[in-house]
């Protein structure tokens, strides 16, 4: 009776430690996925940081294209308001999130057409530097989100799978929205001369 009680109590022991180590697991996989939009984030405002100084410089150049600054300063400040808590991040407010962002995309991408036609300007040291930063900037948006994709679908992956989604369930873990292509992508921009 002593032995079978002793068994009893060290399976018991054994399950409660394998549950804490799967929960240890899936905390680990959710900070590591908010350390990723962290860094999303982080891209997102170094581009919001710079695009004034950007603005600026073609503003000097370029007064009466007004419209466009305009633009510029609008789809900033819009995407620069909206904010994600990475613990509740659903679909629609990532949608919501990348629609913000794609408005600044575009938004520079004019402002940087408008810009090309300023000889004066594209020689401009300063214009340069700046547009290398921007180039720089979105490139490392590209490789954050990718980063963030990754861990979300770790952490996805982990909490779907048997028996850690009974876990996951009980615990309040639940799934992690990915970044998506935006609408048009598919289609190669057209470069015109």
């Amino acid at each position: 009776m002593k032995k079978l009680l002793i068994g009893i109590i060290v399976l018991i022991a054994l399950v409660v430690m394998w549950g804490v180590s799967i929960y240890n697991g899936m905390v680990g996989l959710d900070e590591g996925v908010n350390t990723a939009w962290a860094n999303v984030e982080t891209q997102y405002q170094r581009r919001a940081d710079l695009i004034p100084n950007l603005v600026n410089t073609v503003k000097g150049y370029a007064e009466h294209e007004q419209s466009t600054f305009e633009a510029v300063v609008n789809a900033r400040s819009k995407a620069t308001s909206i904010t994600v808590d990475p613990t509740n991040l659903t679909p629609e407010k990532l949608q919501e999130f990348q629609a913000a962002q794609g408005e600044v995309t575009s938004a520079l991408s004019r402002l940087i057409a408008v810009a090309e036609n300023y000889p004066d300007l594209k020689a401009s040291e300063q214009f340069m530097e700046l547009q290398a930063q921007l180039e720089g900037t979105e490139n490392r948006i590209s490789v954050a989100r990718k980063n963030y994709n990754d861990e979300a679908r770790t952490y996805n992956t982990t909490i779907r799978t048997f028996p850690k989604n009974i876990f996951a369930g009980m615990l309040g873990f639940s799934q992690r929205a990915y970044f998506e292509a935006t609408q048009g992508a598919e289609v190669a921009p057209t470069v015109q001369f």
